[in-house]
């Protein structure tokens, strides 16, 4: 049975303004947007995946978009200054398509690669819809050792609540059965998170709880998406002061 704890991550005051290290730069090539950035500058499937990785050195790529919807790019998010790390990659394109204000979806892929190490790439492809102020996106992912499938809901604000609902759930498979400390096999976990949102005198206040199907020993072979294997309450306050 999961253990519930409340844990109290984070009730500060973050400090929002753009860096002088990320910049990003915008040209029109006619039916074409360019974006040159040290930041990513697109999420996918509404949200739900997002160019990631190393946190060494260097971070930059560009992304350009057709107006039909169809866009590419690539993304670099570690170069591998430091002797410990090799370059990461990530290249991606798919299309977004909005139908009008209330209706829209999007479906692509994005290939992570690491051209001087012996790692081997992976992939993941997505899709998302957007219903009103409602957003769903799902992903698949074949990393090396796990297959990924994720499911995210945005239900955006609930009017009567005054509180916006974020859900997701995501089922993980080993490759081959993974031994926990306990002695068990395990061949994979399912995860899953809810979020629960309100502004209140101008702070975002978030309420999220987290869990996994793994307990015990059974969390040393844990690795999706949460901070932590077993149930988790988490408050969470950010302030932006521009």
């Amino acid at each position: 049975m999961l253990s519930h704890r409340l844990y109290v991550l984070s009730f500060s005051a973050l400090l929002v303004c753009q860096s002088v290290s990320a910049q990003v730069m915008e040209r029109d090539l006619g039916a074409f947007d360019l974006k040159l950035a040290t930041t990513p500058t697109r999420s996918m499937a509404q949200g739900l995946v997002t160019p990631t990785g190393g946190s060494d050195s260097f971070h930059g790529g560009l992304d350009l978009t057709h107006e039909s919807g169809f866009y590419f790019g690539q993304w670099t998010p570690n170069v591998g200054f430091a002797s410990d790390s090799g370059m990461e990659l990530d290249s991606y394109m798919g299309f977004k398509k909005p139908f009008d204000n209330t209706l829209g979806y999007e479906l692509g892929m994005i290939r992570y690669s690491y051209p001087d190490t012996d790692q081997v790439d992976s992939h993941e492809f997505y899709a998302g819809l957007r219903m009103l102020n409602s957003r769903v996106g799902a992903a698949f992912s074949n990393d090396v050792g796990t297959r990924d499938s994720t499911v995210f809901v945005d239900l955006g604000a609930i009017e009567r609540l005054g509180v916006g609902v974020r859900m997701q759930y995501a089922n993980h498979q080993f490759d081959m059965p993974q031994a926990s400390t306990d002695g068990s096999m395990i061949n994979g976990f399912n995860d899953w998170s809810l979020n629960l949102s309100r502004p209140w005198l101008g702070i975002d206040m978030n309420l999220i709880y987290s869990g996994s199907s793994l307990s015990g020993g059974d969390c040393s072979v844990y690795s999706g998406h949460n901070a932590r294997c077993d149930g988790t309450f988490t408050l969470k306050a950010v302030r932006s002061f521009f």
